[in-house]
């Protein structure tokens, strides 16, 4: 049974407090701008993500060519907003971070069951 309990959902059956994950996700839902309809709010969610990795590169990118300091203070920001727009992806699909991770862990498992290798990556296995 979950609860809606200053604005965080938790199990109340089994008493546990809230998860940062589950305050998360209420943190999306409650942010996110609602959307006229499902299409966009996949599409707002999506673009979002394009977005935020684009500055996310950008950050890389002037230590990689401008030899600056990476500035973590702005990876830690922009890995946030990209947390963000992935939770709001994913509540759009009705799907769950721990659902994605585990098929993400067997797909690579199949793909690399040695480890990874250049040759397993070229072969991709797991698309064959």
């Amino acid at each position: 049974m979950q609860e809606q309990t200053d604005n965080c959902i938790y199990n109340t059956v089994a008493g546990l407090p809230p998860t940062t994950a589950s305050i998360f996700a209420t943190h999306v839902k409650t942010l996110m701008k609602p959307m006229p309809n499902a299409v966009d709010d996949l599409m707002h969610a999506a673009v979002g993500i394009a977005g935020e990795a684009g500055e996310l590169l950008d950050a890389v990118k002037k230590q990689w060519v401008y030899n600056k300091p990476l500035d973590m203070v702005n990876m830690v920001e922009e890995l946030g907003d990209l947390e963000f727009y992935m939770e709001a992806l994913r509540q759009n699909l009705g799907l769950s971070r721990e659902v994605i991770l585990l098929q993400n862990i067997e797909k690579l498992k199949h793909r690399y069951p040695d480890g990874y290798s250049d040759a397993a990556a070229q072969a991709r296995a797991d698309k064959a």
